[in-house]
């Protein structure tokens, strides 16, 4: 059965209290949901458990409908933490605080208790410190080995255990702590389709991450979550090691400047495109929708932006993890995605740096789809690269169908842009597979007496080069 057609901007959803249950999930896939995200940073593995085991049930039920649900293992990564209050501290601005990295404080007395042996060594007087994602704040004005004698420079109430950014300093932690490794083989275990990797710093951290899933043997694609300044320092370098990035906005808003988020934005789109790698836009796209049935103007503009800079993804988290209106967040944001890919990207992919045979075999796709009117480009692939290769030249209006016997790379197809995945149990005869092919477009497009694709494939060759071919039905 093929496939509902669906728009070239992949969604991710993040899956939380209000859509782990097997008949959300099953509603999200149903209205446009193409992964599925489960935060380590607040996910149990028994939880995770439990959300793996109704995506494998639905990627066995409707994925020949709607499309396959990739599953994105999301770490917490090297994160620093307030510590465990009895009850919320009010600050005022304007307050003398201490942050402290002593163990034994009343937190609610004297000092706030921070999780961070190396806070001290790391700031400067003059440095600023934001709490709970950037609506607490505080200057240092001085330090001795203990404590950062801080003011409050902007107040609120502090809960327990909220997260604690240091703007501009490099953390010394290391990239994959030792629950990231626990989830990271709990995810390999459990055949998660990617493994988002927190606060990537360097290429370094991927090549780490890589060694592990080698060893394991494991085929799970990484993305790269852009979250900090050394991260956007190191772009091109982390864009070229990883398979996915994902310009991460919620830390990234608080670790640079606010203002100019939206240039670092369009920085990191174009590393992605410059070096053909997939790319994730995420945070706050629908954020007013987690209580209101319907989005600002403002988050309808943002999400047409994300999809204008070339993204092959837009994630959504607190919309659908907590939110009132999770389905309506998909449906939303494929409505958005529906009416602005009518309209050419920015053309960050002129500047793509591949020149391979296969990349270039990929561009002649293309342009020799457009030049005929080509009703579609065909791929068939086993690994996927393929499907990467003809994505990075962004056809324009020209659906794209791939077609693999490859379980694992039919699910991480599910964040190729432009992709239309369709599973097929063999593909070893080029013949019988071309005929499955027409008969699944013919259904496709039964709007059409008849249709002109071109394919492209490597599996049948000897050599194992690419080549094109026009076919009719």
């Amino acid at each position: 059965m093929p496939i509902m057609l669906t728009t070239k901007t992949k969604i991710i959803a993040t899956i939380g209290p209000r859509t782990n249950a097997y008949k959300d999930i099953k509603e999200l896939h149903s209205a446009g949901m193409n992964a599925a995200r489960i935060n380590m940073s607040h996910a149990s593995h028994a939880d995770a458990i439990t959300i793996i085991e109704s995506i494998h049930r639905l990627n066995k039920k409707q994925s020949d409908l709607f499309g396959p649900i990739g599953i994105i293992l999301d770490t917490q990564g090297p994160e620093i933490r307030t510590g465990i209050n009895k009850s919320d501290i009010d600050l005022q601005t304007g307050d003398i605080v201490n942050l402290t990295i002593r163990d034994d404080v009343d937190v609610e007395t004297s000092s706030i208790k921070i999780n961070y042996k190396g806070l001290i060594k790391s700031v400067e007087k003059g440095s600023k410190i934001s709490i709970d994602n950037g609506l607490l704040n505080f200057q240092v004005l001085g330090k001795d080995q203990e404590n950062l004698k801080c003011r409050v420079l902007d107040g609120g109430t502090l809960g327990s255990k909220r997260h604690v950014n240091l703007p501009g300093v490099r953390i010394d932690l290391p990239s994959i702590t030792k629950k990231d490794l626990k989830d990271i083989n709990f995810g390999i275990k459990h055949n998660v389709s990617f493994i988002a990797l927190s606060f990537v710093r360097s290429a370094k951290d991927i090549l780490t991450l890589r060694s592990i899933l080698k060893r394991k043997k494991s085929s799970i694609k990484i993305i790269a979550k852009i979250e900090n300044q050394e991260g956007l320092d190191n772009i091109h370098e982390i864009t070229q090691a990883a398979d996915i990035v994902m310009v991460a906005r919620g830390d990234l808003g608080i670790e640079t400047d606010l203002a100019d988020l939206p240039n670092i934005q369009r920085r990191i789109m174009y590393a992605s495109a410059k070096w053909g790698r997939r790319s994730i836009v995420a945070t706050h796209l629908l954020e007013s929708m987690i209580g209101n049935p319907t989005p600002t103007r403002a988050e309808v503009t943002d999400v047409a932006n994300a999809i204008y800079e070339g993204s092959d993804a837009v994630m959504l988290s607190g919309e659908t993890s907590i939110g009132k209106y999770p389905v309506q967040c998909i449906k939303m944001i494929k409505k958005i995605a529906s009416k602005t890919e009518n309209f050419r990207t920015l053309g960050y992919e002129k500047f793509l740096q591949d020149n391979s045979d296969w990349q270039n075999i990929a561009k002649g796709a293309r342009d020799l789809a457009a030049r005929i009117n080509a009703d579609a480009i065909v791929i068939i692939t086993r690994s996927g690269q393929t499907a990467n290769v003809v994505s990075n030249t962004k056809p324009f209006r020209m659906p794209i169908y791939a077609f693999t016997n490859n379980r694992d790379t039919f699910h991480q197809l599910s964040l190729i842009g432009g992709i239309q995945p369709q599973f097929i149990k063999s593909i070893t005869n080029q013949s019988s597979t071309i005929s499955k092919i027409k008969s699944i477009l013919n259904i496709e497009m039964k709007a059409k007496k008849s249709i002109k694709f071109v394919l492209i494939a490597g599996i049948y060759s000897a050599s194992h080069t690419d080549s094109i071919q026009i076919i009719s039905t």
